[in-house]
């Protein structure tokens, strides 16, 4: 019988699985989930099938919004996210990367008029290579998304 790696089950919260090997910090820092008081087990360069190596979050108590979402989608577009209430998976959706992001992160250009106006920051973004770049609806310069993010 082979040895396997046991991971408490949660009873509610969500669950991030076929994250990129790597991403894991990322998003763990990016969506600020170390400063939760909630119980959160994280899995760096787990075996798997599609990714050869994966990362893996799983969240207690705490189920994900749209904004949150959008983020991750960023750093990890093939994961899946697991909500998971009474220790079932109640529902689980595949992410894709966003066409537009809006309201979710400042434009690192100091010089653009989202700093000084009353306006939501707002991007397009595209998949370039191994990279996801992100254009700035009014100063109309591209960043990569780890430059937005501040990664």
């Amino acid at each position: 019988m082979a040895n396997k790696l046991q991971v408490e089950a949660i009873k509610t919260g969500t669950v991030i699985d076929h994250i990129p090997a790597g991403q894991g910090i990322k998003i763990l820092k990016q969506l600020h989930l170390v400063d939760l008081k909630e119980k959160i087990t994280v899995g760096f360069n787990l075996p798997s099938k599609d990714l050869e190596l994966k990362d893996l979050i799983k969240v207690e108590n705490r189920l994900f919004t749209e904004a949150e979402a959008n983020q991750l989608s960023l750093f990890a577009p093939s994961a899946t996210i697991n909500v998971i209430e009474n220790y079932v998976v109640k529902s689980k959706f595949n992410m894709s990367i966003p066409e537009v992001v809006e309201a979710v992160f400042d434009c690192p250009n100091s010089n653009c008029i989202s700093h000084t106006e009353p306006v939501n920051s707002y991007f397009t973004v595209k998949q370039k290579a191994n990279d996801v770049q992100m254009k700035c609806k009014y100063c109309e310069k591209s960043f990569s998304k780890d430059i937005v993010a501040g990664i």
